[in-house]
């Protein structure tokens, strides 16, 4: 194991979006005392679990608010959920990723004009449930065309944009799938590239990685979209294994491994890729 070869994506780990939110949490929290968060503030559980400690503590919905703050996350929400909050006289912080915010732009503009907003992604993920509602009546969400294909043969306007976190090359082929499926009656078709270029360029870097190791360790929530597309680029091309906390690292991994490779979703907290490679090289 000597000989043993430890790497780091050259990009990994908290995107600006979650370091911008986890920065407006902590002022928050110090200001005001313990305040809520409509959802966790990213998908995973050490980060959430952190910020908890210092009285940040997420609720599942809105009528289990029980202070006067609350704090809209990185994933953003839809437009009846903030009007309702504003109904209640409860105090937004306001930590939607602004990547996210312009695709909730796209959705909504897309909207007004008449188009029928097709979302590439899953519709049970909260930012999803938010574009949704920034696409009032005209949205619809889908990973596979086939959910969506009566729609689409009778829509004349389709405007079609992604969930912020999905890879480029899934959206294209989802895309061209639209473009078969598209009858002659169609009038306009009008595609917003909403893809993270943070999360793009992470996925480039794992995949540049994986390339060139003979293992590959994913760290991140396990209900992460972001991380769950790393594990599947890099499982394409080598063995690859996702993993919340360093301690479910498995020795039988590293056997007649020399070169491994290491990369993490964009809600993973620094300290835990640290407690990683630590784990490995203990081993």
């Amino acid at each position: 194991m000597r000989n043993m070869k430890i790497e780091k994506a050259e990009k990994l780990g908290l995107c600006f979006g979650v370091r911008r939110a986890i920065k407006l949490l902590k002022e928050a929290a110090t200001k005001y005392g313990e305040i809520e968060t409509l959802g966790p503030v990213a998908h995973n559980r050490l980060l959430v679990e952190d910020l908890a400690n210092l009285g940040v503590k997420p609720i599942s919905h809105l009528d289990q608010a029980q202070g006067r703050i609350l704090a809209i996350t990185t994933h953003g929400t839809s437009p009846a959920v903030l009007s309702e909050i504003k109904t209640r006289r409860i105090r937004v912080i306001d930590t939607t990723c602004p990547i996210v915010r312009k695709a909730q732009n796209a959705a909504r503009e897309l909207s007004e004009a008449g188009f029928d907003v097709i979302i590439f992604g899953d519709a049970e993920h909260s930012e999803v449930k938010g574009l949704l509602g920034w696409a009032a009546d005209k949205g619809m969400a889908a990973l596979d065309i086939k959910q969506i294909a009566r729609t689409v043969k009778t829509s004349s306007r389709l405007g079609i944009i992604s969930q912020t976190t999905q890879t480029q090359p899934a959206f294209m082929e989802f895309v061209r799938e639209v473009m078969g499926q598209v009858g002659p009656e169609i009038e306009e078709i009008r595609l917003v590239n909403t893809l993270c270029q943070v999360t793009q360029s992470q996925q480039e870097a794992a995949l540049a990685l994986a390339r060139k190791s003979q293992l590959m360790i994913v760290i991140g929530g396990s209900n992460s979209a972001n991380t769950r597309h790393l594990v599947e680029i890099c499982s394409a091309l080598v063995e690859t294994h996702s993993v919340e906390t360093a301690d479910e690292v498995k020795s039988s991994w590293l056997a007649r491994k020399r070169q491994i490779g290491i990369t993490a979703g964009a809600s993973t907290p620094d300290e835990a890729v640290e407690e990683l490679i630590d784990k490995l090289r203990s081993l």
